[in-house]
């Protein structure tokens, strides 16, 4: 869980993921905030529009529609890549979804898919999707022979590492809305999985800026990073590199409470220093406690120990 970007933060982690954004007027104060909270966030949620064409589908998507009043997301991904913000704050997206899911998601322990959703909006132990999800609208009929365009595709990888790199999350903090709601469908034409595949492998390396189709210089090597080896192993107050290269890690983010450096031996200090990480990230209370976790652990990018 993390506090929502505020709109200057949104835009520019957009933007260095490559994202093509369109920045429709208004977006930055048009929310549902008065219907409800804003955040904790804990993910991406991904959809359809159930509509053809850019600009009708931006504007449906900003003012929203007899019963359901706009913002509808927080931005439309149009075929063509391009990425419309038009709401910053509390949206109509989401609706009420599985609490099982929302813990999924949370703590990213699924395996391909998050638990079968058995719950929507007005059901009994429904929980509020609207407060802890980013939502993507994407322009397609949702009929099953609308198609992706691979730009459009681009994009949606793009928007959701963006967000999961921000917060600190792995790919298994973006779900579609049909994994949110028994009610729901979309989106439908790609599969979830293979997206978060993709997302994930991005999130494995440095932002790119150029969008799919186009020629860029080439890269070095992607490091490795060290996998997170779970809390429990910290936990049993190992000795072990991982833990001096997590310090090393952790004092290069200023987040040192170490007084002498860190040393093999997990200690209080390590803790201490953990916790300080967890706070950066935007975690608060039990959630910044100083025990790393897979989201926490993968923004850190550990080198990998071998």
């Amino acid at each position: 869980m993390a506090t929502p970007l505020s709109a200057d933060r949104l835009l520019a982690a957009l933007r260095a993921e490559g994202v093509k954004v369109v920045e429709h007027d208004g977006w930055r104060t048009h929310n549902r905030n008065q219907a409800g909270p804003w955040g904790p966030v804990s993910g991406v949620m991904i959809h359809h529009t159930v509509s053809s064409g850019t600009a009708s589908s931006v504007e449906l998507c900003f003012d929203g529609y007899a019963g359901l009043p706009g913002p509808l997301c927080h931005g439309v991904i149009a075929k063509d890549g391009s990425v419309h913000l038009v709401g910053n704050g509390r949206a109509n997206h989401a609706g009420g979804g599985d609490p099982s899911v929302l813990q999924a998601v949370i703590t990213e322990t699924y395996g391909d898919r998050p638990p079968t959703p058995r719950a929507h909006q007005g059901s009994a132990g429904a929980v509020d999707g609207n407060t802890r999800f980013y939502g993507f609208e994407c322009v397609n009929l949702g009929d099953g022979n609308d198609p992706w365009p691979a730009a459009q595709l681009d994009a949606v990888e793009r928007v959701s590492a963006a967000l999961c790199r921000a917060h600190g999350w792995g790919a298994k903090s973006v779900i579609g809305h049909l994994e949110w709601s028994d009610w729901k469908s979309d989106p439908r034409g790609f599969g979830m999985p293979g997206m978060r595949d993709r997302v994930q492998k991005r999130l494995g390396a440095a932002p790119s800026k150029t969008p799919s189709g186009a020629t860029s210089p080439a890269r070095p090597s992607t490091p490795r990073y060290q996998p997170f080896p779970g809390t429990s192993f910290f936990r049993k107050n190992p000795s072990s590199p991982i833990v001096t290269a997590m310090g090393r890690r952790l004092m290069a983010e200023g987040c040192s409470a170490y007084t002498v450096g860190p040393s093999p031996r997990w200690g209080e200090a390590d803790r201490r220093s953990y916790a300080k990480w967890q706070r950066k990230l935007g975690f608060h209370g039990s959630d910044a406690d100083g025990w790393p976790g897979p989201a926490s652990w993968n923004a850190l990018k550990v080198p990998y120990c071998g």
